[in-house]
């Protein structure tokens, strides 16, 4: 099968599974197990994203912008994308698999005036081939595009230069106010020493997102966070989509428990359609309109326990969302999540308000949120479904043990080295390395500002560095792995080492809670760090741990547990079996006196 059916399947098997929930790039982990292998001379040489020639750096390409577009001076990242077909436009073409990738080039700008020149020399990084010498000759369709950053007045006495999400979930191909070019057709020849720059002018700006509209059942929802406020030194804001459930407006003296979804940048709330599916439609794109008109169906007609279904909006300077955690370099989005927006959510909509009456799910990105939640916040949540969650155990962060390895990029001999894989399919086939995609958002962003996935990891977990910017936990370049930042790493955010570290404590309040979910071929090896933490609750004592793990066996991302197993009604949708499991839940452990009937008409 080709490559590009075989990456397809990849995608369409996780969407089928999990709809709205999207990949997120974490792993399990072999190479402890290789890291005796290590060799210091070896180690420490540059990989293959350094420049490989000696010649002088030459000037290739002079980006602009025109002062219609801004009478004033802007900092932030040009790209040039040099792509062999135009449709889609090359800036929507720069993807993390890098046999599919056309080719980026970056620089960092700053107080880039309108009419002034970007230079982008020969000697610039680039993803997927790192060294413009090395690019093959030929005619290319070019396209710039500048991603602006703005400046932030941290209230911990930094200034860092990020760029803002504009709605859009952190892209910068497609945020609304950046400026691009119209793609045309060039010749390329990296070989010739007198080649004339290519100049581009940028001359087109990324519309603004048209806002999501409220319905009957789906209410939008915007807040200014005094925490992240106060933080980042300007207005920042969370945003809700809250789904009412059926008679909320016409039982008014009802309240209702929360059911908080956790994941990826949400746009508007995708999980049902009021109509039927269209004529003429077949294959996913069938069954996922069957599956959102069912879930309309049940939803409306008080089949499924009656909740308040929220989804956040926390899209940050560094990604489409925030980990859901209070993080040196993202801010307070825990504090502001879990003490702002929920209470003003259940108090709007009559929620119950009590921990009791939460639970909170999600897959990926999510899954990691909603495990991290429940033991960051055990009181204040009675359940948690976590599926295909991100890193729970740093010895196993995608491939990369942080603790025992010496390189993230690398497994090293005497004379030879192996590359560390990344993504595969459920077949084993390396799609990715952390080489690789480490380079791609090197390209995109420095600093940690690609607004890709290694990047916000590591925004999250490390502390700042002296400059302001997260702390690296390798280098990007090299792969050298810093091991005071992961000794940082796991005192914070190893979910399981927090759990092993505090579980006289947590372990009475986690009880009943814990659900993880994810298949043994997961597409970014998240099944290693799954395995670290069941072994780890397994040995738990006073109270021996009563979580529960289910494996899919050789199932990719997105896993979130069989439908026709004995523990889950066939056909349900993830959220349809949480909705349930959490009801069933709430019920048994409410304290006396709890309003268990009022939202059960």
């Amino acid at each position: 099968m080709p490559l590009a059916s075989k990456v397809s399947n990849i995608i369409r098997k996780a969407s089928r599974i999990l709809a709205g929930i999207f990949p997120v790039y974490a792993m399990a982990c072999f190479a402890a197990l290789l890291a005796f292998f290590a060799s210091p001379a070896i180690l420490h040489a540059a990989p293959q994203s350094a420049p490989a020639k000696n010649s002088a750096a030459q000037p290739r390409f002079a980006i602009s912008f025109d002062s219609k577009l801004s009478p004033t001076p802007l900092d932030g990242r040009v790209f040039v994308v040099i792509a062999t077909k135009d449709d889609p436009e090359p800036r929507t073409q720069i993807l993390e698999i890098e046999v599919n990738s056309q080719q980026v080039f970056g620089a960092d700008v700053d107080a880039l005036a309108p009419g002034q020149n970007a230079i982008i020399s020969d000697d610039a990084l680039g993803y997927p081939t790192a060294n413009f010498r090395d690019l093959p000759a030929g005619d290319y369709w070019v396209q710039g595009v500048f991603n602006k950053y703005t400046t932030f007045h941290r209230s911990d006495g930094h200034t860092v230069k990020l760029p803002m999400d504009e709605g859009e979930g952190q892209h910068w191909d497609s945020k609304p106010g950046n400026f691009y070019s119209v793609p045309e057709k060039v010749h390329i020849d990296p070989a010739a020493a007198n080649a004339s720059v290519i100049q581009i002018h940028l001359t087109k700006i990324v519309p603004p997102i048209e806002p999501a509209k409220d319905t009957e059942w789906v209410k939008h929802i915007k807040i200014q966070s005094e925490a992240l406020t106060k933080f980042w030194g300007r207005p920042m804001y969370l945003g809700a989509i809250v789904v009412l459930p059926e008679g909320w407006a016409s039982h008014p003296n009802a309240h209702y428990p929360l059911l908080l979804d956790h994941g990826h940048f949400p746009h508007d709330f995708t999980g049902f359609r009021t109509t039927p599916p269209d004529p003429g439609m077949t294959g996913y794109q069938l069954d996922r309109a069957q599956s959102q008109y069912k879930f309309y169906q049940d939803w409306t007609t008080g089949k499924l326990p009656r909740m308040l279904l929220l989804l956040v909006q926390h899209a940050n300077p560094y990604y489409d969302d925030s980990y859901a955690v209070d993080s040196a370099n993202v801010g307070p989005y825990g504090e502001a999540i879990n003490r702002e927006l929920i209470p003003a959510i259940e108090k709007q909509f009559r929620g119950i308000g009590q921990g009791w009456a939460r639970a909170v799910y999600g897959g990926s990105t999510g899954g990691w949120e909603t495990l991290a939640t429940q033991i960051f916040y055990p009181d204040d949540f009675n359940g948690a479904w976590g599926a295909c969650p991100d890193p729970v155990d740093f010895h196993a962060y995608q491939t990369v043990n942080v603790y025992d390895d010496a390189n993230a990029y690398w497994t090293i001999g005497p004379f030879g080295r192996i590359a560390q894989s990344e993504m595969r399919t459920p077949p084993g086939i390396i799609l990715a390395t952390t080489e690789g995609t480490n380079r791609w958002e090197l390209v995109l962003g420095t600093h940690g500002r690609s607004g890709e996935q290694w990047d916000i990891w590591q925004a999250v977990f490390s502390p700042a560095g002296a400059d302001g910017y997260p702390a690296e936990i390798w280098n990007q370049r090299t792969g050298v792995i810093n091991k005071e930042v992961a000794a940082y790493w796991r005192e914070h955010f190893d979910l399981t080492a927090i759990m092993q570290r505090d579980w006289k404590t947590l372990g009475p309040k986690l009880q009943g809670k814990l659900h993880v979910m994810v298949g043994t071929a997961d597409t970014f090896f998240l099944d290693g760090a799954v395995h670290l933490m069941q072994h780890a609750l397994d040995a738990t004592t006073a109270p021996h741990s009563d979580a529960t793990f289910d494996y899919g066996v050789d199932q990719p991302h997105c896993y979130t547990g069989p439908p026709g197993s004995t523990t889950r009604e066939g056909g349900l949708t993830f959220t349809q079996r949480v909705l349930r499991e959490s009801e069933s839940h709430m019920l048994k452990t409410a304290p006396p006196g709890a309003d268990t009937t009022s939202w059960r008409y």
